[in-house]
């Protein structure tokens, strides 16, 4: 029997497989990311994926099924309400929602703009559901001339805050994140206040990379709290350490893109052999997802899939490699937001027994509660351990 020492979960964030039951509450009927995105492209080019069984999931043109897979594979239904980035991680981790994030189609309450802009020490633009790339379009220019920062939100959890550069420093945009996320409690407690710099002139305004998200902190305590707890460290590539507000992490390397987070992923996995490393690539959802491109959507996924033998070439004895995501994000639909979606699961270590069948999780925190099972955390409150299944 194998003894794992070190689980690297990697979320690709948004690749989704299919719509939920409960996809119609959503207004996500038919979304199917991943079986979308293929078909539009004319087939897509996994070969790696495939190995490990992606194709026996659902069908993927281009993407054939293997009876004898070198991994596990499976797909897994989020039991917590709602289809965002913070969701999802969290019921990764073990933490499942009872209740809904709350949304603003709207925008924000004068009883929340008040406090916020007291806080800041000035007024603010914007206020309505919007595109980041387009709503910087729209009001950039007054934003340069007024100061004032650009408020909005989407139909996920979020106060987006974006602000020129060279109007308010890098710094004091955090400043202003923080003061909303500590007004942004209770009943208006939003999964997360976004920071959203951009630079250039109008007409040619770009995001930069120093993006930063201000998650609320963890309702209770997850896998990864219980892993530092018994002294293991905790390793985030990406956004982790925001979306569970640095409770549970020890560490959490920021990256460009998605090359950048496959090559600190590498490098981090030659340095920490023991505990967790959560890495999650956000390209999928935020450059093609979110901007309904399948063309680009399908570029990143064969991208990933060229590179992911330099991960599996790291996986040793002792090593459990997950591939999943946390909600989907389907580029071919009308809608731009995130769908309501089953996502893959893959599972991969040297000598594992081949052609796996995992089946329909009943929720994201299976993987939670196998990893707790592998450390020997004892039992969650939600999730089902695969374990066994894995031949471990």
């Amino acid at each position: 029997m194998n003894k794992i020492k070190r689980v690297v979960l990697v979320v690709l964030d948004s690749v989704g497989v299919g719509e939920l039951p409960d996809a119609y509450l959503y207004h996500d009927e038919g979304s199917n990311t991943l079986a979308h995105t293929a078909e539009v492209v004319g087939g897509l080019r996994l070969l790696n994926l495939e190995r490990l069984g992606l194709g026996n999931i659902i069908e993927i043109k281009g993407v054939s099924p293997r009876v004898g897979s070198e991994g596990a594979f499976g797909k897994m239904q989020e039991k917590s309400f709602g289809k965002d980035t913070t969701t999802g991680h969290w019921e990764l981790a073990g933490l499942v929602l009872q209740h809904p994030f709350p949304t603003y189609p709207e925008g924000f309450p004068r009883e929340v703009l008040d406090k916020f802009e007291e806080a800041i020490g000035r007024g603010i633009l914007g206020n309505k559901v919007a595109s980041g790339t387009e709503i910087i379009e729209e009001l950039g220019a007054e934003h340069l001339k007024t100061g004032y920062p650009i408020v909005y939100t989407s139909a996920d959890s979020v106060f987006q805050i974006a602000a020129h550069e060279e109007v308010i420093p890098i710094e004091e945009l955090y400043q202003m994140c923080q003061a909303a996320r500590g007004i942004l409690q209770g009943p208006h407690g939003v999964g997360r206040v976004i920071a959203r710099p951009f630079t250039g002139q109008p007409g040619s305004f770009q995001r930069t990379p120093r993006r930063k998200d201000f998650s609320l902190k963890p309702l209770y305590r997850s896998v990864l709290d219980l892993m530092k707890e018994k002294g293991a460290r905790v390793a985030g590539i990406g956004k982790i350490g925001d979306i569970f507000a640095w409770q549970g992490v020890d560490s959490s390397e920021k990256i460009n893109d998605n090359l950048d987070g496959i090559e600190k992923l590498i490098a981090l996995m030659n340095k920490e052999k023991e505990g967790i490393i959560f890495a999650n690539l956000n390209d999928f959802d935020t450059l093609y997802g979110h901007r309904n491109n399948p063309k680009g959507y399908a570029e990143a996924l064969e991208e990933f899939d060229r590179h992911l033998p330099k991960i599996l070439a790291e996986i040793k004895d002792g090593d459990l490699l997950i591939i999943t995501a946390d909600h989907g994000c389907d580029p071919t639909t009308a809608s731009t937001d995130h769908s309501r979606e089953y996502v893959p699961i893959l599972a991969y270590y040297p000598g594992i027994p081949k052609g796996i069948n995992l089946g329909i999780r009943e929720t994201f925190s299976d993987v939670a509660q196998t990893i707790a099972d592998i450390f020997q955390l004892g039992t969650l409150v939600h999730g089902k351990s695969f374990k066994k299944e894995l031949g471990l």
